[in-house]
C-alpha cells in the first residue's frame, strides 16, 4: 500500500512504515496540492500543521487510516473522517514521560529560584541572599487529574521524599496506591498541598479549576504548577495571587492564549515561564512517531488500533437498529458520573428486548464515552473504549435479554464502586430519549441539557421552596418530574433548568433541612 507522510517524522517512525509498505514523503505541500494527490494514498501521516479537511477527504478515496503523531486531532476533521470511513489515530502516551519530567523540572526551578538567580548572574550580580529556595522533601504535592501523565508526576516526586496527594473520580484508591498517591478530594487539595499540579483535560468542567475561590484557600507559600493545558488554570487570579504574595511561586509551560502576549503571568513575580515544551524532547518525538506509524500498519493490516479517536462505520442494519440508542447511552453515562458519589470501580451494560438482537459494543463504549468524557482527552470508541477503562481500574461487562417489560427495548447502565451503586435506565420512544430510571425510582423524562436533582424527604411545601429559591437566582425551570416510593418517604425529583444553577444557590438547597442531596447534572455534551 502507498502512505504518503505530510510533516516531518523521526527516522524511526519512518523505518517502521517502509517495512511494510511505499513511503512517500512530501513536506510543505498547500491544502488544494494535497487535496489533488491524496486520492493515490491508502494512508496519511501527519502532525499538527497540515490541516486535514473535509474538502480533502472528500479526495481521499483510497484512504484508510489517518494517523497524527502527537495527543491532539484538532487538525483532522473527525467527522469527515468517520463519514468517509477512514480510521484516525494518535499518540496519547508518547509525550507521558517528557510532561511529568517538565512538570518536575518546573517545580524545581520555582522552589529555588532557578530562573532568577541565572538572570542575575547574567547582569553581572552575585547576590547569593537573594534566592534562597526550599526544599521539596517532605512537602505535600497535590495532584489533580490521575491520568497516565498524573501517576509519572507521582512516581518521580516519590524520589524526592514528598507525601503526595491526589484527586481523580475515575481513579480507585487501589490504583492511586500503586503510585503512593492518597486520593482525597480537591478542597483537601486546596488547602494542604504545598505544590499543586493539575494534569486535566481543559472542558467545561475543568476550566477555570483554579480560580479566585480556590486562590483564597490555598496554602500561604503554596507553588501552583501548569504542563497540561492552558485554562485550567485562571491566570488573571494567578497573577494576582502572586503579587499579594498570597502564592510563593507558579511555573507555566501552556497558556490560554499562545503564544502568551498579553497575560498577565508575563509581568508577574515569582515566575516560571516556559513555551509549551512539554513534549518538546527528542525522545518524545520519536516515540509519538513510533506510536502513530505503528497504528496504522494494524489498521492497514486489518487489525485494531490501540488509540483510535473516531468509531469505525456500522453496517447499515446495525447502524439504523442501534443509532437512536446512541446518545440516549452516552447520555446516561454522562449523567452516571455525575450523579454517583465516588470513583466508579464497575460497570455494568444491560441491553434489553429488540436491541438485544445486535451487536451492543458500540452501546457499551457510548456509555463509557459519557462517563470518562470529563476525565481524559482521548476520545473513548469501539476501538478504545476497553483499554481506557481498563487504564482507569474500571471493569466493563455487558449483558443482554430479550425481555424489556412493557418497553421495546431498555438500556440500563449500572455504576459501582465504594460510594456504592447508581441505577440509570433509558429507552427511546417517538425517536426521544426518555430517562425512565434513577436507583429505584422509575420516572419517564427527557434528559435535558442542564438538570437539578434533589433526593429529599416529601414533606408539604420542599417543591415551592426549591423552586422558590431556584427563581429567585433567576433560573427558570423548563419540565420537573417527582419520583417517590411512597407518601411523606425519601422522593427524588429531576428539574430541567434553562440556565446553570450557582454553586451558592445549589448550596442554599441543600442546606434546606428536608433536602438529603443534590445534584446539578449537565447532560449535554461540551464537544
Amino acid at each position: 500500500m502507498k502512505i504518503l507522510v505530510a510533516e516531518q517524522l523521526a527516522r524511526q517512525g519512518l523505518e517502521i512504515l517502509r517495512a511494510h509498505h511505499e513511503v512517500d514523503e512530501k513536506l510543505g505541500l498547500s491544502p488544494e496540492e494535497l487535496a489533488a494527490i491524496i486520492g493515490e494514498y491508502d494512508a496519511l501521516l501527519v502532525r499538527s500543521q497540515v490541516k486535514v479537511t473535509a474538502e480533502i477527504l472528500a479526495h481521499a478515496s483510497r484512504l484508510v487510516v489517518i494517523g497524527r503523531a502527537g495527543v491532539g486531532v484538532d487538525n483532522v476533521d473527525l467527522e469527515a473522517a468517520t463519514k468517509a470511513g477512514v480510521v484516525v489515530v494518535n499518540a496519547p502516551t508518547g509525550n507521558t514521560v517528557s510532561a511529568a519530567e517538565q512538570t518536575i523540572a518546573l517545580m524545581l526551578a520555582v522552589a529555588r529560584k532557578t530562573a532568577a538567580a541565572d538572570a542575575s548572574m547574567r547582569r553581572g550580580e552575585w547576590k547569593r541572599s537573594s534566592f534562597t529556595g526550599v526544599e521539596l522533601r517532605g512537602r505535600t504535592l497535590g495532584i489533580i487529574g490521575l491520568g497516565k501523565i498524573g501517576q509519572a508526576v507521582a512516581d518521580r516526586a516519590r524520589g524526592l521524599e514528598m507525601t503526595i496527594v491526589g484527586f481523580d473520580p475515575f481513579v480507585t484508591a487501589e490504583q492511586a496506591a500503586m503510585h503512593g498517591i492518597t486520593l482525597v478530594d480537591v478542597d483537601t487539595i486546596i488547602e494542604k498541598a504545598d505544590v499543586i499540579t493539575v494534569h486535566v483535560p481543559l472542558n467545561k468542567a475543568t476550566r477555570g479549576i483554579i480560580g479566585p475561590d480556590q486562590i483564597a484557600r490555598l496554602k500561604p507559600g503554596v507553588i501552583l504548577v501548569n504542563v497540561a493545558r492552558g485554562g485550567v488554570f485562571d491566570e488573571a487570579a494567578v497573577a494576582q495571587g502572586l503579587a499579594d504574595g498570597k502564592i510563593a511561586g507558579a511555573a507555566f509551560d501552556v497558556f490560554e492564549k499562545e503564544p502568551p502576549t498579553d497575560s498577565p503571568l508575563l509581568s508577574a513575580p515569582n515566575t516560571v515561564l516556559t513555551p509549551h515544551l512539554g513534549a518538546s524532547t527528542a525522545e518524545a518525538q520519536v516515540r509519538v512517531a513510533e506510536e502513530a506509524c505503528e497504528q496504522v500498519i494494524d489498521v492497514l493490516a486489518g487489525r485494531s488500533a490501540r488509540y483510535a479517536v473516531n468509531a469505525p462505520l456500522l453496517t447499515p442494519e446495525t447502524a439504523r437498529a442501534i443509532a437512536p440508542y446512541l446518545p440516549l447511552t452516552e447520555t446516561l453515562g454522562r449523567i452516571g458520573a455525575q450523579y454517583f458519589r465516588g470513583a466508579v470501580k464497575t460497570l455494568t451494560v444491560d441491553v434489553a428486548g429488540d436491541l438485544a438482537d445486535y451487536d451492543a459494543s458500540q452501546l457499551t463504549a457510548a456509555a463509557l464515552r459519557g462517563i470518562l468524557e470529563n476525565a481524559t482527552s482521548e476520545r473513548v470508541n469501539l476501538i478504545n473504549a476497553g483499554f481506557l477503562a481498563k487504564n482507569r481500574g474500571l471493569t466493563v461487562s455487558e449483558r443482554k435479554t430479550s425481555d424489556a417489560g412493557t418497553f421495546a427495548s431498555l438500556v440500563t447502565l449500572t455504576l459501582e464502586g465504594d460510594g456504592g451503586k447508581a441505577i440509570l435506565a433509558g429507552t427511546v420512544a417517538n425517536g426521544e430519549p426518555r430517562l425512565i430510571r434513577i436507583d429505584d425510582n422509575w420516572l419517564d423524562m427527557a434528559p435535558t441539557p442542564l438538570m437539578l436533582v434533589t433526593r429529599h424527604q416529601d414533606k408539604p411545601g420542599t417543591m415551592g421552596r426549591i423552586g422558590l429559591m431556584l427563581g429567585e437566582a433567576d433560573v427558570n425551570i423548563s419540565a420537573m418530574h417527582l419520583a417517590r416510593s411512597a407518601a411523606r418517604q425519601d422522593a427524588l425529583m429531576l428539574m430541567a433548568v434553562d440556565d446553570d444553577v450557582p454553586d451558592a444557590v445549589a448550596e442554599a438547597i441543600r442546606n434546606h433541612p428536608a433536602v438529603l442531596d443534590v445534584w446539578v447534572i449537565r447532560a449535554a455534551t461540551d464537544r
